[in-house]
């Protein structure tokens, strides 16, 4: 710092207190710490300068605070963009695979709305990160009857960070979806049962999850691929590395999707 900026200087040469002046300071251990200059000149009984006095405020922690709060606003950005991003892509596929304009309509409003609930969980979670189980339930609750006979969730807990939550989220929304207009669910007897582990591994934990409708109507494979398939077979591969395998099985769909877990 040069003289003339030395808040101690300026006190002194203009007379009057020097309030807001930010420096860095070393202690005697090494460690440098951000401060607050606030000096004020000393008179005597006359009236004469005869001196300052500086109190020194440490401003550590609001310093950190501003680094956290910059922080938030880049990841809020960028959790922006890609939101808009994956909105515009739903937009895309789901108009090219609609018949009509009703039948868009009816798509990419369930698809805004899953994509929705599942910004609202992990939002709501201070970590960011949210329960596979809690994903599973908000989609599938509504086709349940409460003795666990239409749709059987068994896992342990897993809590997914929002960049799987998303992705993982829009694939049981289109797995439900697809279950409840023409598989196990759109049918009073059928069922549907959901398991899950996570296996420990050298390169990295990864989530096994299986999806299996059964007593349903005899299922069909796709006579043209929808958002629902593209998004299994390619988009959860793009973008969390996940590995997918859908077997339409006569006697119901069954899909499997591994994915690479954060340590």
């Amino acid at each position: 710092m040069r003289l003339d900026q030395c808040p101690m200087a300026i006190a002194l040469r203009e007379k009057r207190p020097a309030r807001g002046m930010e420096a860095i300071i070393e202690r005697p251990d090494g460690t440098r710490v951000p401060v607050l200059f606030h000096p004020t000149p000393l008179y005597d009984g006359a009236g004469a300068l005869v001196g300052a006095v500086t109190m020194l405020v440490d401003v550590s922690e609001r310093k950190f605070a501003e680094r956290q709060q910059a922080l938030m606003v880049r990841e809020l950005h960028h959790r922006v963009r890609n939101t808009l991003a994956t909105v515009q892509a739903i937009m895309r596929t789901t108009a090219r695979a609609s018949a009509t304009i009703e039948e868009f309509e009816e798509a990419f409003a369930g698809r805004i709305d899953s994509l929705s609930k599942t910004h609202d969980l992990v939002t709501e979670n201070f970590e960011q990160a949210v329960s596979l189980t809690t994903l599973l339930s908000n989609e599938l609750d509504a086709y349940d009857d409460g003795a666990c006979q239409r749709v059987r969730l068994v896992g342990p807990p897993v809590e997914l960070p929002s960049a799987l939550a998303v992705p993982i989220g829009m694939a049981i929304h289109e797995l439900t979806t697809n279950a409840g207009k023409y598989g196990a669910l759109s049918i009073i007897a059928g069922r549907v049962d959901v398991t899950w582990s996570v296996s420990i591994e050298a390169d990295a934990h990864r989530l096994r999850f299986e999806w299996i409708e059964r007593e349903g109507p005899p299922v069909r494979p796709p006579t043209r691929k929808g958002f629902g398939s593209r998004l299994l077979e390619h988009v959860l591969a793009r973008q969390i590395g996940a590995e997918v395998t859908v077997d339409y099985d006569p006697a119901g769909l069954r899909a499997r999707i591994v994915v690479p877990l954060p340590h």
